[in-house]
């Protein structure tokens, strides 16, 4: 009896081993967008790869619009393994790295093409690694789109802006950038941005096209400026403790799924840069500004001093690296 007993217990401790190791790693994948933006599209798509391709080895489950974290706090959340993957925006990066701070600085880039040139250089694929000492790593960058400022007002000449409530990121180069133009930046949680700017509570904010459209700021902002000033791009990262636990075949797989999804993530913002912005337009809820020449030049030369302000911080060489993308 006692032998039976004893190979019933070794045969269920068998079982149960191999269940644990048939068990698939679970990617929690959190953000704070709608489904239906560029990062919201790119998540789907991830999972949707890793369904296909790892079935029963990987599995991911998305949490859009802040449902499990802000931005604020998801990357804390990941060095204590309550999520595996998350896309914050490179502003929510500055107290792991100070490099990163290059994607905030205002009229750095003239386009996506010059960022997407900057990003594949060898100077922008190291910023991934400038995480690792902080315990996270950078898997990828994903795109949004060039950024344009709303407001109650119309802001066609810095002195527009002065003395205006303006939404930003935890961010210390956007503050500047607005505290450059006279303007009074508040760092607020993207989740709060529409009440904000119903309740009157701020006066502007600065966002993409899609993002001003599916969080229909569009609605309750009078005013868009089509400044293109600056980029708002996510780093799509992970904990070091997490990916390097992973064996080197799955660790590939992931990340073909991955690069494969942030591509089809940036088509995506692309198409939607334009289709927002005319959606925008013909609502007829807020008016769509264009700025001459002249009146970019004004905001160019305002805000450009904030280059020299950080560059001990983010590096000489690598803004001029950057500044050569334009070219």
């Amino acid at each position: 009896m006692r032998l039976l007993t004893a190979a019933v217990t070794s045969l269920a401790l068998t079982l149960g081993a191999q269940a644990a190791v048939a068990a698939p790693v679970e990617i929690k994948f959190s953000h704070v967008v709608a489904e239906n933006t560029p990062k919201g599209q790119m998540a789907i798509k991830f999972k949707e790869l890793v369904d296909e391709r790892l079935a029963g080895k990987v599995e991911v489950k998305v949490f859009p619009s802040s449902q499990l974290f802000g931005d604020n706090k998801v990357l804390e959340a990941m060095l204590l393994g309550d999520v595996q993957m998350a896309a914050p925006s490179l502003s929510k990066f500055q107290k792991y790295t100070k490099k990163l701070q290059i994607f905030d600085l205002p009229f750095l880039f003239k386009d996506m093409a010059a960022v997407e040139k900057f990003q594949s250089s060898p100077e922008g694929q190291e910023l991934l690694n400038s995480l690792q000492k902080k315990g996270l790593v950078g898997l990828g960058y994903l795109h949004n789109g060039m950024k344009q400022l709303s407001a109650s007002n119309p802001l066609k000449v810095p002195a527009d802006a002065e003395g205006k409530k303006f939404r930003i990121m935890t961010s210390d180069v956007l503050q500047a950038q607005f505290e450059a133009v006279d303007a009074v930046p508040l760092k607020k949680p993207f989740s709060e941005v529409f009440t904000l700017l119903q309740t009157k509570a701020i006066d502007g904010q600065e966002n993409t096209w899609s993002n001003i459209y599916s969080k229909k700021f569009f609605e309750v902002q009078p005013y868009i400026t089509e400044s293109n000033h600056g980029v708002l791009d996510y780093l799509v990262v992970t904990s070091a403790e997490f990916w390097m636990g992973l064996d080197d075949a799955l660790k590939a797989d992931i990340k073909a799924a991955l690069d494969d999804a942030i591509k089809y993530g940036n088509g995506i913002a692309a198409e939607k840069a334009d289709s927002d912005k005319q959606q925008i337009i013909d609502s007829k809820r807020s008016e769509v500004l264009s700025l001459t020449d002249a009146e970019r030049s004004q905001w160019v030369e305002a805000m450009k001093p904030v280059w020299k302000q950080f560059e001990e911080e983010i590096g000489a060489d690598l803004i001029k690296a950057a500044e050569a993308s334009n070219n």
